[in-house]
C-alpha cells in the first residue's frame, strides 16, 4: 500500500487490481489540494502498472467525500498553473481567469479517470455531495450502496457542475430535474434513472465492486482501451468539453454574487452546520439523512 499526499490518498495494487481510496474520514472525506492530486497521481500509478487490469475509486469511513473542504479552500487557497503577475486588488474585485484557472486545474485532475485506458469503477456510500459529483461521475461505472444518495446542493446557491457528466449520463429531463433542483437522488432512483449501474448492501459494496473490476482481466487492455475510448468520443462530440468550459467558469460566477457572498459569509454568523441545513430544509434531504 502506498500513502500519497500525507495520506489523504491511499493507493494499492491486489488481484490484478488498483484501489484508490479517499482517506480522510475524519473530514468526511471533503476534498483539499492533496487529496484532488492523490486521486490523480494514484490514476496515473494504476495507468502505468503492467498489473493492474481495473480501478476501484472508493472511500474511508462513512461517506465517499462531502465535496469540497470549503475551510481549507478558503484558508490555503488550491493550486493553479496560472501565474500571471499579480494585481493589488480592491475589496470584493474577482478575477474570474484566475478563477476559471484553478477550477478547471480540479477538473483536468478530475479527468484522469475519463481518460484513463483502464475501467475505473466508483463506489459511492454514504453520500457523495457537490464537488464530490464532479470526481465520481467521471469514473466508468458507478456501484452504489442500497442506502446512500448522491445529488449537487450547491444548484441551490453557491456553484454549478464543473465536470458537467450529470447532463450525459441521465439526459435533459433528470438532468433538469436534480440540477435545477439540487435534490438529492437515493440508490433506487439512481438505478432506475440509469445514473448508476448496479446498487448492493453496503456491506456489501465493496465485494461487489472488485469481483466486477476483476472480471476485466478476461478482456484484452488494447481492446478496453478501446471500446472506452470511442465510447468517450461520442460524448466527447456531443459537446463535453465546451460544457465543461462554461461549467467551469460559471461555478465562478455562481460563487461571486450578491446571494453567493451573504451565503458564504452567513458560516461566521450562524456556523457552517446551520447554514447548511437552512439551505436544504425547503427541500427535506441532505440535513437529516447527514445528521443521521
Amino acid at each position: 500500500m502506498t500513502e500519497l499526499h500525507d495520506g489523504v490518498v491511499r493507493y494499492e495494487e491486489r488481484d490484478d487490481i488498483a484501489t484508490i481510496t479517499l482517506n480522510r474520514p475524519e473530514k468526511l472525506n471533503t476534498l483539499t489540494e492533496g487529496v484532488v492530486q492523490g486521486v490523480a497521481d494514484g490514476i496515473d500509478l494504476a495507468t502505468k502498472s503492467r498489473q493492474v487490469r481495473a480501478i476501484v475509486l472508493r472511500g474511508e469511513g462513512r461517506v465517499l467525500t462531502a465535496g469540497y473542504d470549503l475551510v481549507a479552500m478558503g484558508e490555503a487557497g488550491w493550486g493553479s498553473p496560472y501565474d500571471a503577475p499579480p494585481v493589488e486588488a480592491r475589496e470584493g474585485a474577482w478575477d474570474p481567469v484566475r478563477d476559471y484557472q484553478f477550477m478547471n486545474h480540479n477538473v483536468q485532475r478530475f479527468m484522469k479517470i475519463w481518460h484513463c485506458p483502464k475501467p475505473v469503477i466508483g463506489e459511492i456510500h454514504g453520500f457523495a455531495v457537490g464537488g464530490a459529483t464532479d470526481l465520481i461521475l467521471c469514473c466508468d461505472q458507478l456501484y452504489m450502496a442500497d442506502d446512500a444518495y448522491i445529488g449537487y446542493a450547491p444548484s441551490r446557491v453557491f456553484g454549478t457542475p464543473t465536470t458537467m457528466i450529470w447532463v450525459y449520463r441521465l439526459g435533459l429531463e433528470h438532468a433538469k430535474q436534480y440540477l435545477l433542483t439540487g435534490k438529492a437522488i437515493d440508490a433506487e432512483t439512481a438505478h432506475r434513472i440509469g445514473l448508476v449501474s448496479e446498487v448492493h448492501p453496503a456491506a456489501d459494496l465493496s465485494a461487489r465492486a472488485e469481483e466486477a473490476a476483476q472480471k476485466f482481466k478476461h478482456i484484452p487492455a488494447n481492446q478496453l482501451a478501446l471500446n472506452k475510448l470511442l465510447i468517450n468520443q461520442a460524448f466527447e462530440n456531443m459537446g463535453l468539453r465546451t460544457t465543461q468550459l462554461l461549467g467551469t467558469f460559471f461555478d465562478g460566477v455562481t460563487r461571486h454574487t450578491e446571494e453567493a457572498y451573504r451565503w458564504a459569509e452567513s458560516f461566521e454568523q450562524k456556523g457552517f452546520r446551520e447554514v447548511i441545513r437552512e439551505r436544504d430544509e425547503p427541500w427535506g434531504d441532505y440535513g437529516e439523512r447527514k445528521r443521521s
